[in-house]
Protein backbone atom coordinates (compact mmCIF):
# COMPACT_ATOMS: atom_id res chain seq x y z
CA UNK A 1 0.00 0.00 0.00
CA UNK A 2 1.54 3.20 -1.40
CA UNK A 3 -0.40 5.16 0.98
CA UNK A 4 0.94 3.76 3.99
CA UNK A 5 4.09 3.77 3.09
CA UNK A 6 3.44 7.56 2.19
CA UNK A 7 2.79 7.15 5.91
CA UNK A 8 5.28 5.49 7.30
CA UNK A 9 8.12 7.80 6.37
CA UNK A 10 6.04 10.95 7.98
CA UNK A 11 6.03 8.89 11.14
CA UNK A 12 9.88 8.26 10.64
CA UNK A 13 10.40 12.31 10.08
CA UNK A 14 8.08 12.93 13.15
CA UNK A 15 10.37 11.04 15.03
CA UNK A 16 13.94 12.02 13.56
CA UNK A 17 12.70 15.71 14.28
CA UNK A 18 11.57 14.58 18.17
CA UNK A 19 14.81 13.29 18.35
CA UNK A 20 16.76 16.39 17.21
CA UNK A 21 14.89 18.67 19.36
CA UNK A 22 15.71 16.19 22.37
CA UNK A 23 12.04 15.68 23.48
CA UNK A 24 11.51 13.88 26.54
CA UNK A 25 7.85 13.26 26.65
CA UNK A 26 7.00 9.79 26.33
CA UNK A 27 3.61 10.54 24.92
CA UNK A 28 4.97 12.05 21.99
CA UNK A 29 6.95 8.93 20.83
CA UNK A 30 3.90 6.73 21.30
CA UNK A 31 1.72 8.43 19.20
CA UNK A 32 3.94 8.53 16.81
CA UNK A 33 4.85 4.67 17.34
CA UNK A 34 1.26 3.98 17.27
CA UNK A 35 0.48 5.16 13.81
CA UNK A 36 3.60 4.22 12.30
CA UNK A 37 2.65 0.43 13.75
CA UNK A 38 -0.61 0.84 12.07
CA UNK A 39 0.77 2.23 9.14
CA UNK A 40 3.46 -0.76 8.63
CA UNK A 41 0.38 -2.90 9.16
CA UNK A 42 -1.65 -2.10 6.53
CA UNK A 43 1.66 -1.61 3.74
CA UNK A 44 2.86 -5.10 4.00
CA UNK A 45 5.71 -4.96 6.11
CA UNK A 46 5.95 -6.92 9.19
CA UNK A 47 4.60 -4.41 11.75
CA UNK A 48 7.31 -5.32 14.53
CA UNK A 49 9.35 -3.25 12.80
CA UNK A 50 7.66 -0.32 13.85
CA UNK A 51 8.87 -0.62 17.59
CA UNK A 52 12.79 -1.37 16.45
CA UNK A 53 12.45 1.82 14.40
CA UNK A 54 10.46 3.55 16.99
CA UNK A 55 13.39 2.84 19.58
CA UNK A 56 16.29 4.10 17.06
CA UNK A 57 14.71 7.63 17.70
CA UNK A 58 14.55 7.99 21.54
CA UNK A 59 17.58 10.00 22.80
CA UNK A 60 20.08 8.77 25.38
CA UNK A 61 19.68 12.26 27.08
CA UNK A 62 17.41 15.29 28.02
CA UNK A 63 17.86 18.87 26.98
CA UNK A 64 19.49 19.51 30.67
CA UNK A 65 21.65 16.55 30.20
CA UNK A 66 19.61 14.02 32.52
CA UNK A 67 19.15 10.65 31.31
CA UNK A 68 16.44 10.16 29.37
CA UNK A 69 16.51 6.63 28.23
CA UNK A 70 17.51 4.93 30.98
CA UNK A 71 14.81 6.63 33.13
CA UNK A 72 12.27 5.37 30.60
CA UNK A 73 13.19 1.82 30.44
CA UNK A 74 13.04 1.34 34.60
CA UNK A 75 9.66 2.93 34.10
CA UNK A 76 8.19 0.57 31.12
CA UNK A 77 10.49 -2.61 32.24
CA UNK A 78 7.78 -4.01 34.53
CA UNK A 79 5.08 -3.46 32.21
CA UNK A 80 7.20 -5.34 29.45
CA UNK A 81 8.49 -8.23 31.82
CA UNK A 82 4.39 -8.97 33.41
CA UNK A 83 2.13 -7.78 31.03
CA UNK A 84 3.65 -7.69 26.98
CA UNK A 85 5.95 -9.99 26.94
CA UNK A 86 3.61 -12.84 28.53
CA UNK A 87 0.85 -11.83 26.74
CA UNK A 88 3.13 -11.83 23.38
CA UNK A 89 4.60 -15.40 24.66
CA UNK A 90 0.60 -16.61 24.99
CA UNK A 91 -0.67 -14.79 21.45
CA UNK A 92 1.65 -16.48 20.18
CA UNK A 93 1.50 -20.15 21.73
CA UNK A 94 -1.46 -21.10 19.16
CA UNK A 95 -3.66 -21.48 21.96
CA UNK A 96 -7.45 -20.73 20.27
CA UNK A 97 -9.99 -19.92 23.41
CA UNK A 98 -13.12 -20.14 21.30
CA UNK A 99 -13.16 -23.55 20.82
CA UNK A 100 -12.35 -23.83 24.42
CA UNK A 101 -14.40 -26.05 26.88
CA UNK A 102 -13.14 -26.17 30.34
CA UNK A 103 -13.73 -29.86 30.91
CA UNK A 104 -10.53 -30.01 28.25
CA UNK A 105 -8.15 -29.12 30.86
CA UNK A 106 -9.44 -32.29 33.34
CA UNK A 107 -8.58 -34.62 30.56
CA UNK A 108 -5.83 -37.06 31.32
CA UNK A 109 -3.46 -35.57 28.66
CA UNK A 110 -4.04 -31.82 30.26
CA UNK A 111 -3.93 -32.74 33.52
CA UNK A 112 -0.78 -35.16 32.75
CA UNK A 113 1.20 -32.13 31.31
CA UNK A 114 0.03 -29.75 34.02
CA UNK A 115 1.02 -31.87 37.09
CA UNK A 116 4.77 -33.29 34.91
CA UNK A 117 5.66 -29.45 34.74
CA UNK A 118 4.11 -28.04 37.85
CA UNK A 119 5.18 -31.12 40.30
CA UNK A 120 7.35 -33.45 38.02
CA UNK A 121 9.90 -30.44 37.44
CA UNK A 122 10.25 -29.44 40.95
CA UNK A 123 10.67 -32.59 42.43
CA UNK A 124 12.81 -34.17 39.69
CA UNK A 125 15.13 -30.89 39.70
CA UNK A 126 15.53 -30.73 43.83
CA UNK A 127 15.79 -34.84 43.87
CA UNK A 128 19.02 -35.21 41.69
CA UNK A 129 20.58 -31.82 42.82
CA UNK A 130 19.96 -33.19 46.29
CA UNK A 131 21.77 -36.83 44.95
CA UNK A 132 24.41 -34.51 43.36
CA UNK A 133 25.48 -32.82 46.41
CA UNK A 134 25.34 -36.09 48.18
CA UNK A 135 27.93 -37.48 45.61
CA UNK A 136 30.13 -34.92 46.21
CA UNK A 137 29.45 -33.94 42.30
CA UNK A 138 28.42 -30.67 42.96
CA UNK A 139 27.44 -28.31 46.24
CA UNK A 140 24.95 -25.70 47.43
CA UNK A 141 25.52 -22.35 46.95
CA UNK A 142 27.28 -20.25 49.86
CA UNK A 143 24.95 -19.14 52.55
CA UNK A 144 21.41 -21.11 51.01
CA UNK A 145 19.60 -23.83 52.57
CA UNK A 146 17.82 -26.65 51.08
CA UNK A 147 14.75 -24.75 52.39
CA UNK A 148 15.67 -21.93 50.00
CA UNK A 149 17.06 -24.11 47.25
CA UNK A 150 13.71 -25.62 46.78
CA UNK A 151 12.33 -22.37 45.47
CA UNK A 152 14.36 -22.34 42.83
CA UNK A 153 13.17 -25.73 42.16
CA UNK A 154 9.46 -24.63 41.79
CA UNK A 155 10.53 -21.62 39.72
CA UNK A 156 11.93 -24.53 36.74
CA UNK A 157 8.64 -25.28 36.05
CA UNK A 158 7.89 -22.28 34.43
CA UNK A 159 10.16 -23.16 31.14
CA UNK A 160 6.73 -23.39 28.98
CA UNK A 161 8.52 -22.36 25.60
CA UNK A 162 10.60 -25.65 24.99
CA UNK A 163 7.87 -27.64 26.03
CA UNK A 164 5.32 -26.10 23.31
CA UNK A 165 7.62 -26.53 21.22
CA UNK A 166 8.24 -30.36 21.72
CA UNK A 167 4.08 -30.72 22.15
CA UNK A 168 3.93 -29.46 18.76
CA UNK A 169 6.93 -31.97 17.40
CA UNK A 170 5.12 -34.85 19.58
CA UNK A 171 1.39 -34.33 18.92
CA UNK A 172 0.93 -32.22 15.77
CA UNK A 173 -0.47 -35.07 13.80
CA UNK A 174 -3.26 -36.84 16.56
CA UNK A 175 -5.80 -35.82 16.67
CA UNK A 176 -6.29 -36.60 20.30
CA UNK A 177 -4.22 -33.31 21.57
CA UNK A 178 -5.46 -29.88 20.60
CA UNK A 179 -4.97 -27.13 22.10
CA UNK A 180 -6.20 -27.95 25.62
CA UNK A 181 -2.68 -29.35 25.80
CA UNK A 182 -0.76 -26.19 24.93
CA UNK A 183 -3.19 -24.07 27.63
CA UNK A 184 -2.09 -26.23 30.28
CA UNK A 185 1.58 -26.12 29.69
CA UNK A 186 0.92 -22.27 30.06
CA UNK A 187 -1.21 -22.67 33.27
CA UNK A 188 1.60 -25.01 34.48
CA UNK A 189 3.95 -22.56 33.98
CA UNK A 190 1.86 -19.48 35.55
CA UNK A 191 1.10 -21.71 38.53
CA UNK A 192 4.55 -22.44 38.91
CA UNK A 193 6.19 -18.62 38.75
CA UNK A 194 2.98 -17.34 41.31
CA UNK A 195 3.80 -20.53 44.10
CA UNK A 196 7.75 -19.73 43.53
CA UNK A 197 7.05 -16.50 44.27
CA UNK A 198 4.52 -16.86 47.22
CA UNK A 199 7.43 -19.51 48.63
CA UNK A 200 10.52 -17.62 48.70
CA UNK A 201 8.71 -14.73 49.87
CA UNK A 202 7.60 -16.80 52.93
CA UNK A 203 11.15 -18.69 53.19
CA UNK A 204 12.91 -15.23 53.41
CA UNK A 205 11.02 -14.02 56.18
CA UNK A 206 11.68 -16.58 58.11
Amino acid sequence: SLAAMIVCVLCIGVLCLLNFLRVSKLPFYFITGVLLWLAMLQSGVHATLAGVIVSLFIPLERKDGEPFLKALYADLNPWVSFFILPLFAFGNAGVDLRQMDLSFLFSSVSLGIFFGLFIGKQVGVFLFSWLSIKLHLAHLPQNVSYKEFYGICILTGIGFTMSLFIDGLAYSDIDAFGHADRLAILLASFTSAIVAYTYIRIVKKD
